[in-house]
């Protein structure tokens, strides 16, 4: 069964659309979940990949802990994954990761389904859901910081693209991160790569952003 980090490959290289990459991802993972001790529900392939990757860069194997990281198809479809496996369903350990403009509908989708009733951030966390401000790009540029997230685009190849992006009317003269932001987000492929790529770089210099790093210690 296909890891994530080839799931990206498949999508990066062509063979799979975004949506269809989206579904792939899904099906899979609910497959290996049939065998799981533990779920982390997140938004999309891009946080399967990091969270993943850092796992991986941790010195983590988790399918052999038979934790299941299972992509969604964004925030919206939280409540019928956490009825499926939550304490409503097959009872699995259950954990996951949100973007910030998403946290109240994960908080009304773990109280629905019988998970909790998280009435602040302590009280997500407490039931292992995890919450990135403002989402995992911003989060990870934060961690790096701007030059290095630069350095990073020259090493792969994609800093030219990204001056280009710059001189655009529209972010002429933006704040660095949002620019840095903006490009990340305007390509799917370009996301996937640096989901990994990103995570890698700041597993090395120890800056995992605090969600991902608080996530894998819960699960």
């Amino acid at each position: 069964m296909a890891c994530a980090s080839e799931l990206a490959g498949e999508a990066l290289d062509g063979r799979l659309g975004g949506n269809a990459a989206s579904l792939l991802a899904t099906r899979r993972a609910l497959a290996k979940a049939e065998s799981a001790l533990a779920v982390v529900l997140v938004e999309g392939i891009s946080d399967q990949i990091a969270l993943e990757t850092a796992a991986a860069c941790l010195g983590r194997d988790l399918d052999a802990e038979r934790v299941v990281v299972v992509p969604i198809g964004g925030a919206h479809a939280i409540g019928r994954f956490l009825a499926r496996f939550g304490p409503l369903g097959t009872g699995l350990r259950l954990a996951g990761l949100c973007d910030l403009r998403e946290e109240e509908i994960f908080r009304r989708g773990l109280d629905a389904a019988g998970v909790g009733s998280p009435r602040t951030r302590a009280d997500m966390e407490h039931l292992g859901f995890y919450v990135c401000v403002d989402d995992l790009e911003d989060e990870l540029i934060r961690a790096m910081g701007t030059a290095d997230v630069e350095a990073l685009f020259e090493a792969h190849g994609d800093l030219r693209a990204f001056r280009s992006f710059q001189t655009q009317p529209a972010w002429r003269g933006r704040e660095p991160g949002a620019q840095l932001w903006r490009f990340l987000r305007s390509s799917s492929r370009r996301n996937l790569r640096y989901a990994r790529l990103l995570v890698e770089a700041t597993t090395r210099q120890n800056a995992l952003p605090r969600p991902l790093d608080a996530l894998l210690t819960a699960v």
